[in-house]
């Protein structure tokens, strides 16, 4: 059986991790000691040479992304994303819980890198008890010159602040964001600028924007090398990643796995398989936002990572692995997604806040079984039109619950049409 691999989950083999003297006691904060004898170019290629990807979601290169911030400009911020709102979603949580200085570490880092005046964490508003968590281990880690001025006795000072938002899903997008870490509305914003341009990032200066698990990383890297971090999982995708399962599995949870496991390694052999008496059905490799794609034995024989997730027709993501199995109408998962998209849209652009309304309309007529085979039709004809048009992914992902479950499981939505109402999960 497949071993997890602890680099981020360690409070689970270490007792009282999130307290500072633990964390020291095993290796804490050497990292940040490593980078601050090192120039900050030097940091940043270091982060590059690893092949860290963001975790958020889009997996872009952490490295090239810290690369973007232009060196003339004198203040420049870096902003911890920890508003975890995708569905099925809970690894940042755990991280903050249980580990919590290593993602101060690693934003430390990230800060000393591009030379920024200050670090913000942004948590989502539901978190709160989590905050409390934060701002003790920055209060601990700033007594001990960890943060603060002239770190650890060198000439650069960063302060770390913790700032609670109010639960919006929108808030996850890195403009939308910045947007309410300014006080703003958390809606996106239009780009260019972007956020590492003058203009463009938190206060009109340039940002870097990372995910809690992307910047909890960088610690071991500048550790252990960057040599040592490739070296784990696959070309294109290195190191560990937290896959978070839930739905119809015996053991749902976060399992921290190197890239290049397969589905049916976590799935089967780590979360226990399918509830006794049942098959699998149906797997949302990241949540709610990427394609839905049928779990056969072509699904569970796939390298989880971002170059061989594509060949089934969807992303990786943020590993949010929602597991469906043959009990669940998958009619009922269009319609309840569609129905979280509409609710999260901040209804900034046309497209997604008209066709959200749509798409969740004509689902419940089809659930209610007064719909026709032509609504079926309109609704995929809706999410279609949607792509590529909107502000910001939101959009995007409303549209493709829709697209794809209608691609992979048209017989369910038919059985609607007929009048033959399948049993819906949660009924």
């Amino acid at each position: 059986m497949v071993e997890q691999q602890y680099i981020l989950l360690r409070g689970r083999e270490i007792k009282d991790l999130a307290r500072l003297d633990i964390y020291v006691k095993n290796g804490g904060y050497e990292g940040l000691k490593k980078a601050l004898s090192m120039t900050p170019e030097a940091v940043i290629e270091e982060v590059k040479a690893s092949g860290l990807r963001g975790r958020g979601g889009a997996g872009f290169p952490t490295g090239v992304k810290w690369s973007f911030i232009p060196k003339n400009e004198l203040i420049k911020y870096v902003t911890v994303n920890a508003d975890e709102s995708e569905t099925g979603t809970f690894k940042d949580r755990e991280i903050m819980e249980t580990n919590p200085h290593q993602l101060i570490e690693g934003a430390l880092i990230a800060a000393y890198a591009i030379q920024a005046k200050a670090v913000y964490i942004y948590i989502r508003g539901e978190f709160w008890d989590v905050a409390e968590i934060l701002d003790n281990a920055i209060d601990e880690a700033t007594a001990k010159n960890y943060a603060g001025d002239k770190i650890l006795g060198s000439g650069f000072s960063c302060p770390v602040y913790v700032h609670v938002g109010a639960g919006a899903y929108i808030c996850g997008e890195e403009s939308a964001l910045l947007n309410s870490l300014e006080g703003k509305l958390g809606q996106p914003r239009v780009r260019p600028p972007f956020p590492a341009q003058k203009g463009g990032g938190l206060y009109g200066e340039p940002t870097v924007v990372n995910n809690v698990e992307t910047l909890s990383n960088v610690p071991w890297i500048m550790t252990k090398g960057a040599a040592a971090y490739k070296a784990i999982g696959t070309e294109q995708s290195a190191g560990t990643k937290i896959f978070c399962v839930s739905g119809n599995v015996k053991r749902p949870g976060n399992y921290e796995l190197p890239f290049g496991t397969t589905f049916r390694e976590l799935l089967m052999d780590l979360a226990g398989g399918p509830k006794d008496g049942r098959t699998f059905k149906a797997l949302l490799p990241s949540g709610g936002s990427g394609p839905i794609i049928p779990l056969d034995d072509a699904a569970l024989d796939t390298k989880m990572s971002y170059e061989h997730t594509t060949a089934l027709g969807t992303i990786i993501g943020s590993a949010s692995l929602i597991v469906i199995d043959d009990s669940v109408d998958i009619t009922w998962v269009a319609s309840k997604v569609t129905k979280f998209f509409k609710h999260e849209s901040c209804g900034k652009c046309t497209p997604c806040r008209e066709g959200t309304y749509w798409l969740d309309k004509v689902l419940d007529r089809i659930m209610d079984g007064t719909a026709t085979t032509a609504d079926i039709d309109r609704i995929d004809d809706v999410a279609k039109n949607m792509q590529g048009l909107t502000l910001c992914a939101l959009g995007e992902f409303a549209a493709n619950p829709i697209i794809h479950t209608i691609k992979h499981f048209k017989a369910d939505f038919l059985a609607h049409v007929d009048g033959k109402k399948l049993q819906a999960a949660g009924d």
